[in-house]
């Protein structure tokens, strides 16, 4: 099964269904995104620390990687950095577009894979926003390698993702509010599938998602060439079981440091 393509066909159905990470934000927080009030969130609920930011944005050549859904991007456009924004959805990039041309931001958009950022040069950009994204592929030490080399030394990656606890469990299970062990980690959603259930999965549209170790996340920035420089957890809201018994949802502030 070709990986990228399904979660692509998977996200542009996610937008015409308008799941929550798909919702492109109001004008009103454009509004206030251009007075300095502005905040984004790359987990599922908590800000941003305001202090993981510069004091001003403008002029501050910004990446949001794996980030369509007009969200992270505009805001960031509305605080005066130049932002590209790079997704592996058509109709994710749309949403960026659309609240560009509603409220005059400039935004560049680039319709890609985020384990490919070859369309970029070394060291072309001030800061990465990387909210909840790298599980939707298998290799995400392509993912931080590409993420350090297009960044200047001393530029700072931002980045959301999964606690592996969470993919330990039986998901139809969970959602019943009824906590099932059934995987192991590094794990994948085609795991343990027969070759009609996997045929049956590609058919109905879903996501390809992988549980990855704590190491491959943290470890796996370091050995990028990052050194990380702050953290906090975040989880679904009160939405799901596990969020009576730990925070699933981890985001790391990291530099990268050139090293002589």
């Amino acid at each position: 099964m070709d990986t990228a393509k399904q979660n692509s066909s998977a996200w542009d159905k996610k937008v015409e269904e308008e799941s929550v990470y798909t919702r492109a934000v109001s004008k009103e927080i454009i509004e206030r995104s251009r007075s300095g009030e502005w905040e984004i969130t790359v987990t599922t609920g908590k800000p941003v620390p305001r202090n993981w930011f510069p004091k001003s944005l403008i002029g501050l050549n910004i990446l949001c990687l794996a980030s369509g859904g007009g969200q992270q991007g505009p805001v960031l456009a509305a605080a005066g950095a130049d932002v590209t924004v790079v997704d592996i959805s058509k109709k994710q990039l749309e949403q960026d577009q659309l609240v560009a041309e509603r409220d005059g931001l400039k935004i560049t958009t680039v319709l890609g894979n985020m384990t490919d950022l070859s369309t970029f040069n070394d060291g072309e950009f001030d800061m990465i926003i990387h909210p909840v994204a790298n599980l939707f592929v298998e290799n995400i030490s392509l993912v931080w390698n590409e993420a350090s080399r297009i960044l200047k030394d001393k530029g700072t990656l931002i980045s959301g993702f999964t606690n592996p606890i969470l993919f330990i469990f039986d998901d139809e299970e969970d959602r019943k509010g009824n906590l099932v062990v059934k995987h192991s980690i590094p794990s994948s959603s085609l795991n343990g599938l027969t070759e009609r259930e996997v045929d049956e999965f590609n058919k109905s549209n879903q996501t390809i998602e992988f549980g990855h170790t704590l190491e491959d996340q943290i470890q796996g920035q370091i050995d990028a060439g990052f050194v990380i420089a702050g953290m906090y957890e975040d989880d679904f809201g009160g939405r799901r079981p596990l969020d009576t018994y730990i925070k699933c949802f981890i985001a790391t502030k990291a530099i990268k440091l050139t090293m002589e």
